[in-house]
């Protein structure tokens, strides 16, 4: 795990630039740190390393090639960089390495194979930017699923790109303007949807997805199409010579699963299911460093570790947290789990000051405001596993990739009520009752009147997020950017919830769960890996139908799942109210503490100077929450979160 950085046509003091980048990226690469620039100084190259794999220097970025052709800066790990070794020296291309780290292998299989190829191959978690100095070509490229990030964009005039925006910041005059466009879809869900990001001309390169850029490096950027659906369908040119290839999609890997259901019982499934899983851990278990994983008392993370330990010839480090309100602690039943699959067990009580004082440095660990509470704890369990081991395992996918969220079974059922109605007669009543007088002063009718117009439950979906009370009124912009939390007709899929999982697959997996998991992670420098997104893993997931994952009955979710955990853990020992990996941000806002910094953020003249947001809204939803009975709703965490991103001092 490493951040890099580069900066292409740079014309205006590129060393000093690109150790400024390299200084933001510390936190993410402690142990080393160098650049590396082509003869005229065209392009820079900066990287810091967290040493994993070959902790010598033979492991050390920038990388150039035996050939000089090419240099690589690159973050994360390839797991079967042992295979792909083997198979450069079977053709020849390599005879030998300097060292053992996967860096090297990596560089030298895109300079042999191309790097789509090489890519197509690769088992893993990275983000990177190769230059070739023939062509003086500069190809950026992200993982699969999007586990680690990369942004791009331009500067000053200049093509710059870096693990973080705020590596990305640190350039000389750098003045790039919020994208106020984008502010809308934060709102609705807490995060900024990927291409987009909170400043003009800075994106996030979407995952599976390969970016080429030529010199000049002229300036360029995404084009999405949308249909009427809003579908984002694909990047075009629009100036400059660069080009997207998608050489992963998993919309593609969705359709072609579900065409070809598998076909087997409930306990094949399982079987076939652990020995992928054991498979993927094996190969994340590769590390020069100790390795440790989280475990809550959820069934994600206890398969995770249960496997890890069966397969692990050592006891297998667990990490987690408690909280003393037992409405939101977990570490009890952890213990047990740990207990019972033997696993050396490491657990620490958080206080309610513990999780608060996280608050203050929530900016600097995003770069870009984002509002997922459980950020929070995140943070904490990856700062106290940090204290004992280098890398850990996470159980993260696996409710989006096996139907666990109660939301899919809803959405569900609330469709096969609607979808009796003709979609005219449906659309007619929607339209009437938006227009109706009562609806004009109520806010749940005219939400109703939506949710009655929509032509799909992926519509249905994607709605209720856009429907949150006061949402798209927060911010003094209008506009609402095309983005990702749909589908074309194209892509759906036979099942309901099939279509809903790919929906989160596609945004909200990546875009919220991914960055959270790798800030927090990184604020720390702990590396975190996740078995359950191995592609042999999300294949076979999603070939799975409905049935093998979800209970008619109760409505369960994740039954495959549970089949391979309830094999190495007792039944009765998970058999109890999922609580959640999260904080009372509700009750805490309302204490004087966090009630005083809240209403600091949100002072009136304050939002007034700034311009961004309407203090209007901002307020009637403030008070509400405030009243007496006044609910507290994730919108309000949403704001704070953005004003104290802006009182960072970033723009």
């Amino acid at each position: 795990m490493c951040g890099i950085a580069g900066l292409c046509g740079y014309n205006s003091n590129g060393e000093k630039n690109i150790r400024r980048m390299n200084e933001r990226l510390i936190h993410r690469g402690p142990d080393a740190g160098d650049i590396w620039n082509s003869p005229g100084d065209l392009v820079w190259f900066g990287h810091r390393r967290l040493s994993i794999r070959d902790l010598s220097q033979n492991g050390s970025q920038p990388m150039v090639s035996r050939s000089g052709k090419s240099v690589i800066v690159y973050n994360g790990e390839i797991y079967n960089a042992d295979k792909l070794a083997d198979l450069l020296k079977e053709k020849g291309y390599v005879t030998s390495f300097r060292g053992t780290s996967d860096t090297e292998v990596l560089l030298e299989a895109i300079e042999h194979l191309g790097i789509t190829e090489t890519l197509k191959f690769c088992k893993g978690m990275f983000a990177l930017a190769v230059y070739d100095m023939e062509t003086h070509e500069v190809s950026l490229a992200r993982d699969r699923i999007g586990e680690k990030p990369l942004y791009y964009g331009f500067v000053n005039g200049n093509f710059v790109f870096a693990s973080e925006i705020s590596a990305i910041r640190a350039i000389e005059g750098f003045k790039n303007r919020i994208f106020e466009e984008a502010l809308n879809l934060y709102f609705c869900h807490g995060y900024i949807p990927a291409p987009y990001t909170i400043y003009q001309d800075i994106y996030k390169l979407e995952p599976g997805t390969i970016l080429k850029v030529s010199a000049p490096f002229s300036y360029f950027r995404p084009v999405h199409e949308d249909d009427e659906t809003g579908v984002i369908t694909g990047v075009q040119r629009s100036g400059g010579e660069h080009s997207f290839e998608t050489y992963y999609d998993i919309r593609e890997v969705a359709i072609n699963g579900q065409k070809n259901q598998f076909k087997g019982t409930a306990e094949e499934a399982a079987d076939e299911l652990e020995k992928r899983l054991k498979e993927s851990i094996r190969g994340q278990l590769v590390s020069d460093v100790p390795i440790g994983a989280f475990l809550s008392a959820g069934i994600d993370s206890s398969t995770v570790v249960a496997l890890m330990q069966d397969v692990s010839p050592e006891k297998v480090k667990t990490f987690t947290i408690g909280m003393q309100d037992p409405k939101y602690n977990e570490a009890e039943a952890a213990k047990e789990i740990a207990a019972h699959l033997g696993t050396e067990h490491t657990e620490l009580y958080i206080t309610e000051q513990d999780a608060k004082d996280v608050i203050p440095n929530i900016p600097h660990m995003f770069g870009e405001p984002f509002a997922d509470s459980s950020q929070i704890p995140t943070y904490l369990v990856s700062k106290m596993t940090r204290e004992h081991v280098t890398v850990s395992l996470s159980g993260d996918g696996g409710d989006e990739l096996f139907c666990g969220y109660r939301s899919y079974e809803s959405v569900d059922r609330i469709w096969n009520k609607m979808k009796g109605i003709p979609v005219g007669l449906r659309k007619g009543a929607g339209k009437m009752l938006a227009h109706s007088r009562a609806a004009h002063s109520d806010e749940i009718l005219r939400d109703k009147a939506r949710l009655l117009q929509a032509k799909s439950p992926e519509d249905l979906y994607r709605i209720q997020y856009e429907m949150v009370p006061f949402a798209k009124e927060v911010a003094k912009s209008k506009i609402m950017l095309p983005y990702k939390y749909s589908l074309s007709e194209k892509d759906v899929l036979s099942e309901v919830n099939h279509d809903i999982m790919l929906m989160d697959m596609k945004m909200y997996h990546p875009d919220d769960i991914l960055v959270k998991v790798d800030r927090a992670g990184m604020a720390v420098s702990l590396e975190s890996r996740i078995p359950l997104l191995d592609p042999d893993v999300v294949e076979f997931a999603w070939s799975l139908p409905v049935s093998l994952l979800r209970d008619k009955k109760t409505g369960e979710g994740k039954q495959v799942l549970r089949n391979v955990l309830y094999r190495h853990v007792p039944k009765e020992l998970m058999d109890r109210p999922k609580k959640g990996f999260s904080i009372p941000i509700g009750s805490w806002l309302k204490t004087s503490e966090l009630k005083d910094w809240a209403e600091d953020l949100i002072a009136e003249d304050k939002l007034k100077r700034e311009g961004y947001l309407n203090p209007e809204v901002v307020h009637k939803i403030w008070n509400n929450f405030m009243s007496e009975d006044g609910t507290y709703q994730p919108l309000i965490w949403y704001i704070l979160m953005f004003e104290q991103w802006l009182d960072y001092g970033i723009i």
